[in-house]
């Protein structure tokens, strides 16, 4: 049994953690780098395991790694040895670790929390935002060849599941589907980042997506992220109208980001305010990507705490 339907068996809902960069840059941390939050898994992992832990404290049950662009490569640009590169992405679980021993210390009658290494996509790595577009001109065997060595390092370090999140395109999750299988004992979820309420950022159908990848047996859970809040809701049936496995939902936080500014415009919106509706359509793990807080984790597992009462 992996660990999300085992949860999911003692509760309706579980909450996941938001977003990492914001609050690395919040504590003072430039991350004006092609390495994004990762760089601090280089010069700041006390960071690290603080944003963990205020995640886990607001009360997020998974929690994710700052691995998500994390690269053998990225790192070895910025100076460091390979093995060191190897052992800074290992070291992203370590951090969410030494997190969870922390939070539990406090709380020492509460559920272990779930450790999800997160591996994002190929885009994320030419830091050029082409991760909300897809369409590299790569094969499915070269996108398995790029993703294979980071997922094998991520695996060395036990992580509770894989996340593999922010996909714009069907044949990227196929091919970190067909990579998965080198590690039988890992599950994973796969949660694609949206264009609108029906498609992927490639323009693929999400229930197109979800209609091939459900019956692969180490997908845990199918969903979105990096998505505005408005298209959650219709994604959520979309993914629903395909397969009975577990939805999972983490939407950015309702503003808009200008690429041409590189700045964050518009309105928050509560992720609390939207989380019965997203409920209903049939998510049952939710949490927040960009520019979401633990103030709105908060949030969110105060609403859980009721449903799942």
């Amino acid at each position: 049994m992996n660990p999300i339907e085992k949860r999911l068996r003692e509760k309706r809902v579980l909450i996941l953690d938001g977003a990492f960069a914001s609050e690395l840059e919040r504590r003072g941390l430039c991350l004006a780098d092609e390495l994004w939050s990762a760089r601090a898994l280089l010069d700041h992992p006390e960071l690290v395991r603080a944003v963990h832990l205020d995640y886990l404290r607001a009360g997020a049950e998974i929690i994710t790694t700052a691995s998500y662009q994390a690269t053998l490569e990225g790192f070895c640009r910025k100076g460091a040895a390979r093995e060191k590169a190897a052992e800074l992405i290992r070291r992203s679980v370590r951090l969410a670790r030494e997190a969870a021993a922390l939070y539990q210390s406090e709380n020492p009658a509460a559920a272990p929390p779930l450790i999800a290494a997160s591996l994002g996509p190929y885009g994320a790595c030419l830091a050029d935002g082409s991760e909300y577009r897809g369409g590299y001109g790569l094969t499915k065997e070269e996108l398995r060849l790029f993703h294979r060595e980071r997922l094998r390092l991520l695996a060395e370090a036990h992580p509770d599941i894989i996340a593999f999140e922010t996909l714009p395109s069907l044949l990227e999750a196929e091919a970190l589907v067909e990579e998965l299988r080198t590690h039988p004992q890992l599950s994973c979820w796969l949660s694609f980042s949206c264009r609108d309420g029906r498609r992927i950022s490639d323009g693929t159908p999400l229930a197109l997506c979800a209609a091939r990848l459900a019956a692969a047996p180490q997908v845990a859970a199918l969903g979105v992220n990096c998505t505005a809040p408005e298209f959650i809701t219709p994604l959520i049936r979309q993914i629903r109208q395909e397969t009975k496995k577990p939805v999972i939902v983490y939407p950015n936080s309702g503003e808009t980001y200008d690429t041409e500014s590189g700045r964050w415009h518009g309105a928050r919106l509560p992720l609390a305010v939207c989380a019965a509706a997203w409920q209903e359509a049939g998510a049952c793990i939710i949490g927040g990507c960009c520019r979401t807080r633990p103030e709105d984790i908060a949030a969110l597992a105060a609403w859980a705490k009721n449903l799942n009462a």
